[in-house]
């Protein structure tokens, strides 16, 4: 048997482009005990994989030049050597950006497809919905009645964040976005109190508009004059969840930090760092919470989806520069 993959071809620097990824053909192994052969059905489109194609030291592996990417999928078995897994049983896994793998079922997780589309596994329902989750609840640690701010709002983390910080019983959720378009998905169908489109003139000034009585949680994807900005809104003992900063992804020189840290000490507030992957502890919790929102339709959730794996590098290049809205997908 023949599968696809997506390849690392060269370290991008600056905005990935498309000599950096290449498609191989390659023959597909037997599992060997222990393992199942799936079939991908649809693969995860992260930010994080950025940081993975550059060789600089990070919190994970990096991908290595001339071989597989790698990511979250979901595919359906087709051969198993476990107990427990029978072909056409559906699994969750890391190994994407291949039409099949070999996956170690230590490394899998049977999902329903009557429970929710196999896309909410890598999205809602999965490391997407689960980051924002602990982001809220246990980083930011929210508290009934906050002012909360999210900052790239309209992709898949960050409109969790939002959503869940109002169930959670934020008294105002504001949300910063790329278009106008993204400002009234976040302000009508997703129940934000106000959003502003970043492009529109300065962040600090719009977000003082938008929160008259400041800001006690930031929920931070985007770094940058963003992160300026919420800190200049905090109210005293505000707490910052720094997710992400996908403005500085592809960045050839180091950013100017913000230049009002030392407001952190006056006001007292907290700004932590996290990587979803140290919280897994907490899925089944966010799983038992979120999944009764998700099937009242109380979270909701937007999908961009890209059909082919041949379409994965410009699906991922997408992602970066914001044309997504909600999670991008890539269905095979």
């Amino acid at each position: 048997m023949i599968g696809r993959e997506i390849r690392l071809a060269a370290r991008p620097v600056g905005e990935p482009k498309p000599s950096d990824f290449e498609i191989a053909s390659v023959e597909v192994p037997e599992p060997e005990q222990g393992q199942v052969l799936v079939r991908n059905v649809v693969l995860s489109v992260d930010p994080y994989m950025r940081g993975r194609m550059s060789e600089a030291k990070s919190y994970a592996e990096s991908y290595r030049v001339g071989e597989v990417m790698w990511g979250g999928a979901v595919g359906s078995v087709l051969k198993s050597t476990v107990d427990g897994f029978e072909p056409g049983d559906f699994v969750l896994h890391n190994l994407g950006w291949r039409e099949y793998a070999v996956v170690d079922t230590a490394q899998a997780r049977k999902v329903d497809p009557s429970v929710a589309p196999l896309s909410a596994y890598v999205g809602i329902l999965g490391m997407t919905g689960l980051t924002a989750y602990v982001g809220v609840v246990d980083i930011a640690s929210l508290k009934p009645g906050d002012h909360v701010f999210v900052s790239g709002a309209a992709g898949a983390v960050g409109s969790a964040a939002g959503q869940i910080a109002r169930l959670r019983g934020a008294a105002r959720v504001i949300g910063s976005a790329g278009s106008a378009e993204k400002v009234r998905y976040l302000k009508e169908e997703l129940g934000f109190d106000e959003a502003f489109n970043y492009k529109d003139g300065p962040v600090a000034d719009q977000l003082r508009a938008a929160a008259p009585d400041g800001v006690d949680l930031y929920f931070d994807n985007v770094g940058g004059d963003h992160l300026e900005a919420a800190i200049g809104a905090m109210n005293r003992y505000g707490r910052v969840a720094m997710c992400g900063a996908i403005s500085q992804y592809n960045s050839t020189s180091a950013p100017p930090g913000p230049r009002n840290l030392g407001k952190v000490v006056g006001w007292r507030l907290r700004l932590q760092g996290y990587i979803v992957s140290d919280h897994y502890d907490r899925m089944r919790d966010f799983i038992a919470e979120a999944g009764e929102w998700v099937r009242t339709g109380q979270l909701k959730y937007a999908e961009t989806i890209v059909e082919g794996i041949e379409n994965a590098p410009e699906a991922f290049m997408d992602m970066l520069s914001g044309k997504n809205t909600g999670k991008m997908i890539v269905s095979l």
